[in-house]
């Protein structure tokens, strides 16, 4: 039997790419030095959103995934703490942009990457706008710390995904996340409908599923905005959570 120690952190994005790296970097050790084997960081962590609105400009963001300053960065962090640790960037490939996540083994390696598959278009989320649908498909990596799955945010909705990763032998599920409150809906608050789908996504496999969401309200140029309601969490094998953070929690949590 595997003794593994998860961690999910959570952080408001806002900023500079340096003062964003600088804060995930300080959670990362602090998660480490709690004993942690794996830790997740959320969507796009080094950034703020901005697909809260339609600009070209934004596209200026994305990097090649082999050059790209933030994977650098935190796979020299994972080999200095000898944890697993994904990256989620924004991915330049040629002509084409992806939302992406590089997973970072123990030693530093770079074990492949995973595109995401279903990409929203709604007010608040226009990520259409900026990303192509992933062309990977669903990917389990063998790791320091087992078999791994993961998807990106909207993919956590759909049941299908979680499940052609359990039968590719994933042993955990992972989904980095930027969620938060519906423009079109401003009193409605899907933070429960949002654990509840992963929850049940934990117990129809058997096997823990963490999601890494950010927090605080993010302010586009034009007045819209997004609030992004944190409530990270890992869920055991049955479904159950074994630990959360609250709506404006800012740190790390195994």
């Amino acid at each position: 039997m595997r003794n593994v120690t998860l961690a999910i952190t959570q952080m408001a994005s806002t900023g500079t790419w340096e003062g964003n790296c600088d804060k995930a970097e300080s959670l990362v050790r602090e998660a480490a030095r709690a004993g942690a084997h794996l830790v997740l960081l959320q969507e796009l962590f080094d950034g703020d959103y901005f697909c809260i609105e339609q600009h070209a400009a934004h596209l200026a963001r994305a990097e090649e995934l082999e050059s790209h300053r933030t994977v650098q960065r935190f796979a020299t962090l994972a080999r200095e703490l000898g944890i697993v640790l994904p990256v989620s960037v924004f991915e330049r490939a040629g002509n084409a942009h992806f939302n992406t996540t590089v997973i970072v083994d123990a030693d530093g390696r770079r074990l492949g990457h995973y595109r995401k598959t279903h990409i929203p278009d709604g007010r608040g989320y226009q990520e259409k706008f900026y990303f192509s649908p992933g062309d990977t498909g669903f990917r389990v990596w063998e790791t320091a710390v087992g078999h791994l799955g993961l998807g990106i945010c909207w993919d956590q909705w759909f049941p299908e995904c979680a499940r052609a990763m359990a039968l590719m032998g994933a042993e955990f599920l992972l989904y980095p996340t930027a969620i938060g409150s519906e423009p079109p809906n401003p009193g409605y608050d899907s933070s429960s409908h949002w654990q509840n789908a992963m929850r049940g996504h934990a117990a129809a496999n058997i096997m823990p599923v963490l999601a890494a969401n950010r927090i605080g309200k993010e302010t586009a140029p034009d007045g819209r905005f997004d609030i992004f309601y944190g409530r990270s969490f890992i869920a055991d094998w049955q479904g159950e959570k074994v630990a959360e953070m609250d709506r404006t929690e800012q740190g790390a949590r195994l």
